[in-house]
């Protein structure tokens, strides 16, 4: 009896049960066997690491760095290095070189020669703030400028121009002050202690009484310009101090000289003579120097607020103060307590005189000194026969007595 018995090789005839029994159990162990080797290699690979794994999966695809050494790409790694060229590094408070690029609404894109452009705000432009920034830059400027911060995420660097520029008007007003010159400083508000002035973008305070002798600065003078000269530059402290007053008296007293005559107001009256304002110099009329004839009361004779003229008798430039005589101009002793008026009128006239008068004198006594330096000579001077001494001259000749 024959069967017909499937095996791994097909269908085909078995010659009896034994062989059919055999196969069988060969069959039956290869699906008992199979699966637990297979369940075997599973749970070793579970128990891998995932490099383990994705060295297993990926070996084929391994970076061999013999290979691309052994590969000839034209040029070498130092040769690459020098056609990159140095990247440039900057760290907060370095001073770079930068051109402007371009425009933003409240700021400017500055190239400074790093990876990315670096970035002015409108409020580092200048000293003052622009309303815009075509107001402070032009495309295509190049001028230096102050790293602020570090790189952000975006590797940009932040700039200031405005602390180049500070750092430049403190140099320029310690110039100015040191060699004491005069500067135009616009008035930015006034207060009870005096004004705010904007000098060289620079805030200055002026305190009240250095505006102008008897005057304190108001309202009216916000947003005008005046001529002011330092009193204080304190960079440290970031102080500095203006007068109004001291540069028009400077300014004032170089046109003065002795033996000028002035036009003025008497601003003040004391038992001791009168105070002049002389075009914003304060000047001092004393009371000996108001008339020849004796003066018991200045007041009577000079009131408060009325008109002068004087003549400049002696001035101090460094302190800024001169003396005035209204003595020197008159025609006749008194007429200072007689008729003023008069005065005043031939005030100039009278001063020529006054000044030729003294220039005669002045000369008679240059006269005189030289007269007395050579008969000095004559005295003392050896006689040409001989080694005999001079006889004395006569009492009442000598040159020190002519």
């Amino acid at each position: 009896m024959s069967f017909l018995v499937l095996s791994a090789h097909g269908f085909g005839p078995a010659t009896s049960a034994s062989h059919l029994c055999e196969s069988s159990s060969r069959l039956q162990h290869s699906r008992i066997i199979r699966p637990t080797c297979m369940a075997s290699t599973l749970e070793k690979t579970d128990k891998w690491s995932k490099a383990a794994r994705d060295r297993s999966r990926y070996a084929s695809f391994a970076f061999n760095p013999e290979s691309v050494a052994s590969m000839d790409v034209g040029f070498s790694y130092e040769e690459l290095q020098a056609s990159v060229g140095e990247i440039k590094t900057y760290s907060r408070g370095d001073t770079v070189q930068g051109a402007v690029i371009s425009f933003e609404p409240n700021g400017a894109v500055v190239d400074i020669g790093v990876k990315s452009s670096a970035y002015c705000a409108l409020t580092e432009m200048a000293l003052v703030k622009p309303d815009k920034p075509e107001n402070a830059m032009n495309i295509g400027d190049n001028m230096e400028f102050v790293i602020m911060s570090r790189e952000d995420e975006n590797g940009q660097l932040f700039l200031s121009r405005r602390r180049i520029l500070f750092a430049e008007a403190w140099d320029k007003v310690t110039e100015i002050h040191a060699e004491d010159e005069a500067v135009d400083a616009e008035v930015m508000a006034v207060n009870k202690g005096g004004a705010m002035l904007q000098v060289q973008g620079l805030r200055a305070f002026m305190p009240g009484s250095h505006y102008l002798p008897g005057q304190t600065p108001n309202e009216e003078l916000v947003g005008k310009t005046l001529s002011i000269k330092f009193l204080d530059v304190d960079k440290e402290g970031n102080r500095l101090v203006a007068s109004h007053k001291k540069a028009v008296v400077d300014s004032t007293i170089v046109d003065l000289t002795i033996g000028a005559v002035v036009k003025g107001y008497v601003t003040a009256v004391k038992p001791y003579g009168a105070f002049i304002d002389v075009g914003g110099i304060s000047g001092l009329l004393h009371i000996s120097q108001i008339s020849c004839d004796h003066i018991a009361d200045v007041s009577a004779v000079l009131p408060q607020g009325a008109a002068i003229k004087c003549m400049v008798i002696s001035q101090d430039k460094g302190k800024g103060r001169i003396a005035l005589s209204t003595k020197t101009l008159e025609a006749e002793p008194g007429d200072m307590i007689k008729d003023r008026e008069k005065v005043f009128e031939f005030a100039e006239e009278t001063a020529g005189k006054y000044q030729e008068r003294i220039a005669a004198e002045k000369k008679a006594r240059e006269e005189a000194a030289q007269d007395a330096i050579f008969g000095l000579e004559s005295v003392f001077s050896e006689p040409e026969g001989g080694d005999e001494a001079p006889a004395p001259a006569p009492e009442g000749d000598l040159p020190l007595e002519s």
